[in-house]
């Protein structure tokens, strides 16, 4: 018997000995950097002669690894070797599916610094963000394991004289799972997760900028013993495997966790019925967001101040979730702002695989470039509260900025920047602030500061996210805790570690027998 699902403990690294856990943790990863990862299609390890470089952000002159970059021959093997796969894992018994997914929570869990090294190297999050990406991982593998056995079996209906009936939930097929670089252990490991146990084989391609994490957990998923061919890892460039991924008529169904732009892309892809295809294809789709924190004057200002901080700039403000704006009535716009500069000053700007640091680097050149476009076009359309704190020269950092007296229908107001950049927006009143808070295409997450009972009623009736938080920062889902996806272009609100969210994967089978 199973103990209740909890979730995994996060530590903040204040008890010496997980520090000096960590620090052996991280000369051990960089005593494994530079190595190359094969594309695991079925029972093959392939290279190609082509790869894949991963770099650390902090430092790109260092590689973090290479993986085998897939073409399109090799992404029809990979569907190919799913779908002669899917049979015989689609029969093994749902208890059986679940122990695998336990057993590699316990793999991870046993390697836990280990795992958050590779994400300070590859993804440059500091130490407490790197940890919380390992121990969200953990709470997918064990919380989606948990509910498979609860799904599995038949499942009563109302009864009727003479039938037995009943419903039972069955694998959707061959699924592709595109994941994003910003979480590259949990939200990679919680989608082909949840595929696996339900029944399904996937192939899995993830970012470009962070393929090693992703292929270190295939290695666990087969020390776990999920048999070969039912997760095909391979990484390869969008435009030539991305694509044929999601067309092939094999394909039952696509995870996406993304932009927006590559989303829709999906979307429009995946209606199109090609020949040989039995099937309308299914897509869960998490995109981004454009999320605000509402501060009125009844408001605690200190608290506030450090949620929007701990949102705005946790790891870069490269979260879909992150705190891009901050709209707040007049009155206490000036003090609330003078609070939040003075924190955001406060934290520390390095090198992630040292103690201490807050901010690391932005993940590539490329975003980078994006970041600083957008902090120069909102130059132009607020004031600069804060911007240009000294940050390394080597790597890809960007400081932290605010933007002050940003009008709501502004470019870096209206448009997700992806990175540490936060838009004060002003507001005359509360209907004021809500209004502007639902003002954009995006509703992944809110939140509300305030002590006045009847706006925070009014915010759980009128704020249009999928996440709303009330006098807490608006980032940090934790699994079966709030469940996370968000309305409108942010996506298909799919409820990721939520009770429903299993379900995505599987289409429900009504059997009756008479007797």
């Amino acid at each position: 018997m199973l103990p209740p699902f909890h979730n995994e403990p996060i530590l903040t690294f204040s008890d010496p000995a997980d520090r000096s856990s960590m620090e052996a943790a991280i000369s051990l990863v960089r005593s494994q950097l530079n190595r190359d990862y094969p594309l695991r299609i079925g029972d093959e390890q392939l290279t190609t002669g082509e790869w894949i470089v991963s770099v650390n952000p902090a430092d790109p002159a260092e590689i973090v690894g290479r993986t085998a970059s897939a073409n399109g021959d090799l992404a029809r093997r990979a569907i190919e070797a799913a779908h002669r796969a899917f049979p015989a894992w689609s029969h093994t018994p749902p208890e059986s599916r679940a122990r695998c997914i336990l057993k590699a929570a316990h793999i991870i869990r046993r390697r836990r610094f280990e795992f958050a090294a590779w994400l300070v190297f590859e993804a440059s999050k500091s130490w407490q963000e790197a940890y919380a990406d390992m121990a969200e991982v953990i709470d997918f593998l064990e919380f989606y394991g948990r509910e498979m056995i609860r799904l599995g079996g038949m499942h009563p209906t109302t009864p009727w004289a003479g039938e037995e009936n009943g419903v039972v939930y069955i694998p959707l097929g061959v699924g592709v799972v595109i994941s994003p670089w910003n979480f590259p252990l949990a939200i990679m490991g919680g989608m082909t997760a949840a595929a696996i146990v339900t029944g399904n084989t996937v192939v899995v391609k993830p970012a470009s900028q962070a393929p090693i994490v992703a292929a270190k957990f295939c290695e666990v998923l087969s020390e776990a013993g999920v048999p070969p061919g039912v997760v095909n890892f391979l990484p390869g460039p969008g435009s030539q495997v991305g694509d044929l991924l999601v067309d092939d008529a094999k394909t039952r169904f696509i995870a996406f966790t993304g932009s927006k732009e590559v989303g829709v892309r999906i979307f429009s892809r995946a209606a199109v019925v090609h020949p040989g295809q039995k099937w309308l294809k299914r897509t869960i789709l998490e995109m981004g967001g454009k999320d605000a924190i509402i501060v009125d004057e009844t408001a605690d200002l200190e608290s506030a101040a450090d949620g929007i901080v701990a949102s705005a700039f946790g790891f870069q403000g490269q979260k879909c979730s992150a705190c891009s704006r901050l709209i707040a009535v007049r009155s206490i716009v000036d003090p609330l702002v003078a609070m939040v500069a003075d924190r955001t000053r406060a934290l520390r700007i390095g090198d992630p695989a040292q103690y201490g640091v807050d901010l690391g680097a932005v993940i590539e050149a490329g975003a980078q470039r994006k970041i600083q476009n957008y902090i120069a076009a909102g130059r132009n359309e607020g004031n600069t509260v804060l911007a240009d704190l000294p940050v390394p020269e080597r790597g890809y950092y960007v400081s932290p900025t605010i933007i002050g007296g940003v009008s709501a229908d502004a470019t870096i107001a209206q448009e997700e920047i992806f990175g540490p950049v936060l838009a004060v927006v002003p507001a005359d009143t509360f209907d004021d602030a809500l209004a502007i808070a639902n003002g954009t295409e995006y509703g992944l997450t809110g939140a509300l500061y305030s002590q006045d009972r009847s706006r925070l009623e009014q915010a759980r009736r009128e704020f249009h996210v999928g996440n709303l938080y009330l006098n807490r920062k608006c980032t940090g889902a934790l699994v079966d805790v709030q469940p996370f996806g968000g309305f409108n272009m942010s996506g298909t609100d799919s409820k990721a570690g939520g009770r429903d969210y299993l379900q995505l994967f599987m289409q429900g089978k009504s059997i009756t027998e008479r007797f």
